[in-house]
Formats: C-alpha cells, sequence, structure tokens
C-alpha cells in the first residue's frame, strides 16, 4: 500500500547548517519532485555557501544565506530566513548532526496526515566525559519531557503553514533563541515513537555550553518546568544523601524504565544516581552563567525576549 505521502503536498525541508554533513545528503535523497531542502547558512563565508553554483548540487536543494541575527541566535534567524525562503505549505525542520534513515522524510509526512504537526524524539548520546554522564539528565529533560509534554525538536517536526500564525511566529523567532521552543509556543505537536540518536558534546567545553543553554531554554520557556525541575532536583540529591542505597536502587530502576520507553539501550542509565547528587550543582551553574556559545556566537540571554550576540568566532563543534 503506497504511503500517504506519495499524493500529498509538496514540502519544504529546512535545514542550517554551515557545512555540507552526510545529512544533507541523506535529505537531499528522498526528496520527492516537488519537495525542496533549503540548507541555510549564515553568509558567504560559511563553507556550504561555496555550493551555491555547484553543478552538482543535487536536484530541488538550495543553499539560502540567512545573513547576521540581530537580537536572535543564528539558528532563529535561519529558520526564519528559511521559512520566509520556502516555496511551499508543508514544512519540516531537521538538523545536521544525526543520520536520517531511508524514508525518514515520507514517514514524517505520513505522521502529518495522521495526526497533523508531529515531532520526533531525541536522545543525546555523549562523545565526552561529561556529556556521557549527563546523558540520564538529558534523558529526563531533553527526551522523555518532548515525549510526554508535546514539546516540539527541530531536528525532526513537521507542520503545514496553516498550523500557526506565520507572521506572529517569525516576529517572535526575531527575537528568540530557541527555535523549537519557539514553535512549541505557536504549534501543537503529536509526539510520535521514535527516538532518534543525537551525537553530543565532543569536548569539556562544548558540553558546558550546551549544558547551559538548555537550562536558559527551560528557564524563559517553561518557567514552571524550571521551578519544577529545581524542587525535583534538590528533592533527588537530598534523598540521595539521605537513603544512599534505596535512592540508587530507585534511580536506576527508574532510568532503566525511562530508556526502555525510548527505545535505547545505554549503560549510562547506571549513571542515574551520581546524575542526581549533581543535578542542583549544574542547574545552578546553568542558571548563573551570564553567557554561552552556540555555533560560534557568544549569547547573553537576560529575559524571554532579550537576547544579544556578544561576538561571533568559528563554529564551535558538539555545540
Amino acid at each position: 500500500m503506497p504511503s500517504a505521502s506519495a499524493d500529498g503536498p509538496p514540502a519544504s525541508v529546512l535545514l542550517p547548517t554551515v557545512r555540507w554533513t552526510d545529512a544533507c545528503d541523506q535529505v537531499a535523497a528522498q526528496l520527492r519532485a516537488d519537495d525542496e531542502l533549503l540548507v541555510v547558512c549564515d553568509d558567504a563565508s560559511d563553507p556550504v555557501a561555496a555550493r551555491r553554483d555547484d553543478e552538482t548540487l543535487p536536484d530541488g536543494v538550495r543553499i539560502v544565506l540567512a545573513g547576521e541575527p540581530e537580537g536572535c541566535s543564528g539558528k532563529a534567524n535561519a529558520i526564519a530566513v528559511g521559512m520566509e525562503a520556502a516555496t511551499h505549505d508543508r514544512i519540516v525542520w531537521t538538523d545536521d548532526d544525526f543520520d536520517h534513515p531511508p524514508a525518514w522524510i515520507s514517514t514524517l509526512l505520513d505522521d502529518y496526515e495522521a495526526r497533523g504537526p508531529t515531532t520526533e524524539v531525541p536522545f543525546f548520546a555523549g562523545k565526552d566525559p561529561l556529556s556521557t554522564f549527563l546523558e540520564p539528565m538529558n534523558a529526563l529533560g531533553g527526551s522523555l519531557s518532548v515525549r510526554a509534554g508535546g514539546i516540539a525538536w527541530a531536528g525532526a517536526v513537521v507542520f503545514d503553514r496553516a498550523d500557526l500564525d506565520e507572521a506572529a511566529f517569525r516576529r517572535d523567532l526575531r527575537s528568540a533563541v530557541s527555535d523549537d521552543g519557539t514553535l512549541s509556543e505557536h504549534v501543537d505537536v503529536t509526539p510520535v515513537g521514535r527516538t532518534r540518536r543525537v551525537p553530543a558534546g565532543g569536548s569539556l567545553r562544548a558540553t558546558l555550553e550546551r549544558h547551559v543553554r538548555f537550562v536558559k531554554i527551560i528557564r524563559f520557556h517553561d518557567p514552571r518546568g524550571m521551578v519544577g525541575s529545581a524542587a525535583l532536583a534538590a528533592v533527588g540529591a537530598a534523598a540521595g544523601v539521605a537513603f544512599p542505597l534505596p535512592t540508587l536502587v530507585v534511580a536506576t530502576l527508574l532510568l532503566t524504565g525511562v530508556y526502555a520507553v525510548l527505545g535505547v539501550r545505554r549503560w549510562t542509565a547506571l549513571l542515574a544516581y551520581p546524575a542526581m547528587l549533581a543535578a542542583p550543582l549544574l542547574l545552578a551553574y546553568g542558571l548563573a552563567r551570564r553567557t554561552f556559545r552556540w555555533g560560534g556566537r557568544r549569547y547573553r540571554w537576560r529575559a524571554r525576549d532579550d537576547v544579544a550576540v556578544v561576538d561571533r568566532g568559528p563554529p564551535d563543534d558538539g555545540q
């Protein structure tokens, strides 16, 4: 039986990146005849921009220059420009840092036909000791929250322009750091039970910067969730100190169950107890930091709609 996407409306896939990665090839190979892939970078100095006039560029692929962000992150700026440049109403967002298996696009488009705006779920697999240590925390805050809370993940989300007030959405993007956090405020998405493993970190610095950014996204996009997370972290750490053995058993079993729900088999579920003890300190660190780096830029995020680009350097891997 053919998939619903075979005869569905054409789609525009937005993929922000400064380099042509395997993900670009994987997504380009899945485009249907009328689909398009917009590879969005900052400016002509980015390596991927050199492919704009490349005759070997796959059919349906365009390189779009977003320009320097003003009052928002480079990612949010890229998405805003990509939305403006996109030809079609059916929109797919994705990232350049994970594998896109064959039929990834068609499966996501079929999901939209079945249930409307849809998102897949990320699992951030550590590439360095600290990011590996943080896997249980990220499984709860970055994976289970997406699956259970209907939060959009920009790595794999599909929606239609008719699903939101696009003018208001693009206006909010222009003063945002988090593209998917902003999308979640404008579109009700349904998560599906597919988890994509996303490599994370690579160095202590990259992991710390990513952690700070994630903490601040929760702080500004979900203040109640931040209060709940802080309270849970404090209670969990206190229980871990007062009742170490029972807490170790409960925490390990809990995270093993979370990993099972996500369809992930990783030994890092065994790090649940020490991660629980460290959670309040790590949370406090993320809240206390005044700036963070992402994609080569340093940002100061002072309020929900108050974002300043402090400086820009070469893109940083793993952030």
